[in-house]
């Protein structure tokens, strides 16, 4: 009996990881970009958006990481902290998405 190949294996699971787990801060950013992010309701936010759930605890990090890099600011409205994206978040995701395309285009050819 020939075994059935399966559609995920052991390296595409690696880089998925890598690209979703791994580079949170490109969702994070993309969807400040859209709206004012509320991080208690994010991760509900990105499973729906881009099919994958993060731990809370891991947004925290990584939400608190940006508004240190000046890439999030805060303010607070009705006791919840909201976080908008800034000019050089901006920058930085455009930069990014620039980079993941051209090693994309690099790997198609």
């Amino acid at each position: 009996m020939e075994k059935k190949k399966h559609l995920y294996n052991k390296p595409l699971n690696r880089l998925i990881n890598h690209l979703t787990q791994g580079n949170l801060w490109l969702y994070v950013l993309a969807l400040a970009q859209k709206k004012e992010i509320y991080i208690y309701k994010l991760d509900e936010e990105i499973e729906k958006k881009f099919r994958f759930k993060p731990s809370k605890i891991m947004l925290y990090l990584v939400v608190y990481r940006l508004e240190s890099f000046n890439m999030l600011k805060s303010h607070y409205s009705e006791r919840r902290k909201y976080y908008q994206i800034t000019e050089y978040g901006k920058e930085t995701l455009n930069n990014a998405i620039k980079e993941m395309k051209k090693i994309a285009s690099k790997l198609e050819k």
